[in-house]
């Protein structure tokens, strides 16, 4: 732990997070991560966030959830309708407790800046807003809204949130840039996402147990975790994978994560490639596990092929210790470079011949990894998170001065 100046310790935190916490996904990951971090900072946070998701436990952290509305199960990634009344009676928690309590300052994730910004103005309280992409360019992205006016409401918003925050955190430079191109005074505090799952939930080496489980042993393993949402590119995979294995007999794409629904249509589409014995998807796992399958693999692929926000699985790929392809696109570029990752054009014949080629040379394989875990832990630690959190929270605890 960090020291820190006197006045900054066991401070109280209301933060609110419109995510489903915990889910293995994205922001939620990164709340997870955040409230770790404040946990070991000495702080006291309560957490208000949604009815669903998997209870997390730190040291001064209190998680409180709205009520369930009937009829809301699940919340998908990315903006929804299903999300309105949950993130009414958000608003309506946020008000409730911060006028039953007394915190240091209000830390809002997403959209509740909207709601966060307004409380903080009207009681008075630091408002640190954690900026996990722009929400105006989300209703585009996951082609939630092609209405103009929407779109604009949003941006102004945003611009509100941005200018009123007494500190905000981006989690990749192309949010950096974008708070750069909006509030050119304030800046922001660039935080990568790099807490890993094992620094949260703990874990216990189950990869012999997998490599018998999907009978690895004989095979050489292309592993990809992470969601199956469509902008990640779970398609460009197969596409490429029914390449690969033409030159590579042994090769094996082991695909973790993802809902049954998801799951069953991309094995279909593994199936119509041919690749029943190619290609395995695992569906979700629990998150302690992950790491226990990447240690199975001899390769570790990221073929995203929309978005600008960093993969949260590129930070663990990095340390790993094996090989990552990624397509040559700025949600990848922003982190890696050719020097520590196989980087290749979002095209299947490309990147099954970024995966072949790094198969083949096994001097830039082991060069690769070399370079990757160095610029991890230059770049990428714990300590470097903790360090830069402390003096975003810092700032908004001192009313952005």
């Amino acid at each position: 732990m960090m020291s820190r100046p006197e006045k900054y310790m066991s401070k109280r935190i209301l933060m609110v997070a419109p995510e489903p916490i915990f889910e293995p996904r994205g922001t939620p990951f990164s709340v997870v991560g955040r409230l770790k971090a404040l946990s070991d900072m000495g702080h006291k946070v309560d957490l208000i966030t949604y009815p669903m998701g998997e209870d997390v436990r730190f040291p001064g952290v209190r998680i409180i959830r709205i009520p369930r509305v009937p009829g809301i199960r699940k919340i998908k990634i990315g903006p929804s309708l299903a999300k309105i009344p949950l993130d009414l009676l958000l608003i309506v928690y946020t008000a409730f407790y911060l006028c039953g309590n007394r915190y240091d300052l209000l830390h809002t994730h997403e959209e509740a800046g909207f709601w966060g910004t307004l409380f903080s103005r009207i009681r008075g309280i630091p408002h640190l807003y954690d900026m996990h992409s722009s929400l105006p360019q989300q209703l585009s992205n996951f082609q939630f809204s092609k209405s103009r006016v929407l779109v604009s409401m949003f941006r102004k918003l945003e611009g509100w949130v941005l200018s009123n925050a007494d500190s905000i955190i981006t989690i990749c430079p192309d949010l950096r840039d974008h708070v750069l191109d909006e509030q050119p005074e304030k800046g922001s505090f660039l935080i990568e996402n790099v807490v890993d799952y094992e620094q949260i939930f703990g874990e216990t080496d189950r990869s012999a147990d997998i490599r018998k489980e999907y009978s690895l042993d004989s095979r050489t393993v292309a592993l990809y975790a992470g969601t199956l949402e469509p902008y990640q590119g779970i398609d460009l995979l197969i596409q490429s994978a029914a390449i690969a294995v033409q030159q590579h007999k042994d090769l094996l794409f082991l695909v973790v994560g993802g809902h049954a629904d998801q799951v069953s249509m991309y094995r279909s589409m593994a199936r119509e490639k041919g690749l029943e014995s190619s290609m395995i998807f695992t569906g979700q796992v629990p998150p302690s596990h992950v790491k226990s399958y990447m240690r199975c693999a001899d390769l570790l692929l990221s073929p995203r092929t929309r978005g600008t926000n960093t993969p949260l699985k590129i930070y663990s790929y990095l340390k790993a210790g094996i090989p990552v392809v990624a397509t040559r696109l700025l949600t990848h570029t922003q982190v890696l470079n050719d020097d520590v990752a196989v980087l290749t054009e979002p095209g299947p014949e490309s990147f099954a011949s970024g995966i072949i080629h790094i198969l083949d040379d096994k001097q830039q394989y082991r060069s690769i990894v070399t370079r990757a875990q160095q610029l991890a832990e230059e770049q990428y630690s714990y300590t470097v998170y903790v360090r830069k959190f402390t003096a975003a929270v810092e700032r908004g605890f001192s009313g952005g001065r």
